[in-house]
């Protein structure tokens, strides 16, 4: 028997995981059919939420015991939800997926195929279209991509999901990094494996509202380009050698000009302007080192990814004593 272990991260998700789970039990019926000796596992990560998610998961696991969850202390983010997943799963194959149906179960048989019987060691999805989502953070989300594929090693596609199905070899291969700041689509990219891409077209979300807003994507951004390029130190280093080659050319122009045509040395206000922008130049090259800096302090720490509350495994022991 083969075991497929579905990863379904979930915050404030209890409007959308009825559904999800509805989605994704027929989708198992159906692959039952084709493939007899598969069984499934529904790992649910509960990340801290506010509302009834947990209840909701619970009462799920009390009417079908494939149904497991981990449920955190706090809010980690969805990082360390899919870290957490990963690490906990079971299955000799598993999939991530969102709780909100932006990820189509019904592509999931296509995706199990390609890593069954097609020799590949990951099936991953990305959208072809970005219907429904807002203009400006469509335009960003290409930006970021086309940018971060310049700026660093890891193949990172455009519009690529986290709605990936792996081998137990790669998802190993994931879980032995244990990095602090994690970012799960540049970690796909870099650790390699032979990866098929499935193509489908936006879904909008099923129910509840997205936890994604702008800034928070710009922060996720942000995260994936200082984890995995160090392009800006190197800018910030060629930015200080082109404003010191601009600052000696001016002194031998000021120089230059007193000597030859006796022109006296004036102009405060655009002697304020200049060192304004120099100043804001070295600013910005400092907190580009802080930010790497900032990173490197909270990975020395060793922190925990993520704290577990209590999970589904707790509940078995308490039933057997």
């Amino acid at each position: 028997m083969s075991l497929l272990s579905v990863i379904v991260p979930c915050f404030n998700e209890q409007e959308a995981i009825p559904f999800f789970y509805e989605a994704i039990s027929k989708t198992a019926s159906e692959m039952k059919d084709e493939w007899s000796d598969l069984d499934f596992e529904f790992l649910f990560i509960d990340d801290g939420s506010k509302d009834e998610t947990l209840k909701v998961i619970e009462s799920l696991r009390l009417k079908d015991r494939r149904v497991r969850f981990i449920s955190f202390s706090r809010n980690f983010g969805k990082e360390a939800a899919l870290y957490a997943g990963l690490q906990h799963s079971k299955g000799d194959y598993a999939v991530t997926m969102d709780a909100d149906m932006q990820d189509p179960p019904s592509l999931l048989p296509d995706m199990f195929r390609a890593v069954t019987e097609e020799g590949y060691d990951s099936a991953a999805t990305r959208r072809v279209t970005r219907r429904g989502e807002p203009v400006v953070r469509s335009f960003f989300a290409r930006q970021f991509y086309r940018l971060i594929n310049r700026m660093s090693s890891a193949d990172i596609v455009d519009g690529a999901r986290d709605y990936r199905i792996m081998t137990r070899r790669m998802i190993d291969a994931i879980v032995d990094m244990q990095e602090y700041n994690r970012f799960t689509k540049g970690i796909y990219g870099w650790i390699g494996f032979n990866t098929k891409w499935i193509e489908f077209e936006n879904v909008e979300r099923v129910a509840g509202e997205t936890k994604w807003s702008f800034w928070k994507l710009f922060g996720y951004a942000m995260e994936g380009i200082i984890g995995f390029s160090t392009i800006p130190l190197s800018m910030a280093t060629w930015v200080g050698i082109f404003m010191s080659i601009v600052s000696f050319l001016g002194i031998l122009f000021i120089i230059i000009k007193k000597l030859v045509f006796g022109d006296p040395t004036s102009g405060w206000s655009s002697m304020v302007c200049i060192i304004l922008l120099v100043a804001g130049i070295q600013l910005f090259c400092m907190g580009i080192i802080g930010q790497y800096l900032a990173k490197t302090y909270l990975e020395t720490k060793r922190r925990p990814i993520y704290i577990a509350k209590r999970t589904s495994e707790d509940d078995i022991e308490g039933e057997k004593s």
